[in-house]
């Protein structure tokens, strides 16, 4: 068996956030629009997910047609079967994720985020399969009592936080 490691690098729009993960069945992307539009009405957002067996189509929902196609652009160059990629604007991943984690076709969350994001791919002869991201970047330090209160003050500002 040939297996080879890929760092598969993601374009989050500017002002968007990213949620990726991995499902197993064509209701996904119906179920994920219901999840998204009914949470957060007024969020604006494209869906995407991968199909593994079958027709192995990508199949899109949403409400911003430059949000689905930039789902479909990920998953593209992701290339593995059973992904899903919802993107956001004007919401943020915590005001859906519980939700979709109770998905029933959700198997799992690899990242909910808006940071530089690479997603590593492991290739086989068989397809492709995600192995898990990198998100953001490394640690710089500890945070400090200034550091903290700025983190507090930053919550109360968006509204996470009295």
């Amino acid at each position: 068996m040939n297996l080879e490691i890929h760092a598969v690098t993601i374009e989050v729009p500017e002002g968007s956030n990213i949620i990726l993960g991995q499902t197993h069945f064509i209701k996904t992307a119906d179920d994920l629009y219901e999840i998204v539009a009914t949470t957060v009405p007024h969020a604006r957002f494209g869906i995407a997910f991968t199909e593994a067996s079958g027709p192995c189509l990508i199949r899109t929902d949403g409400n911003d047609e430059e949000l689905i196609h930039d789902c479909v652009t990920a998953l593209q160059a992701i290339g593995a079967g059973h992904v899903f990629c919802i993107l956001l604007r004007d919401a943020y991943p915590i005001n859906i994720l519980n939700q979709v984690k109770n998905c029933p076709e959700v198997c799992r969350i690899y990242c909910a985020t808006a940071n530089p994001l690479k997603v590593i791919v492991a290739s086989t002869d068989q397809g492709w399969g995600v192995l898990g991201v990198i998100d953001g970047f490394p640690p710089k330090g500890v945070e400090t009592d200034a550091d903290r209160q700025e983190r507090r003050e930053f919550l109360r500002l968006i509204g996470y936080k009295r």
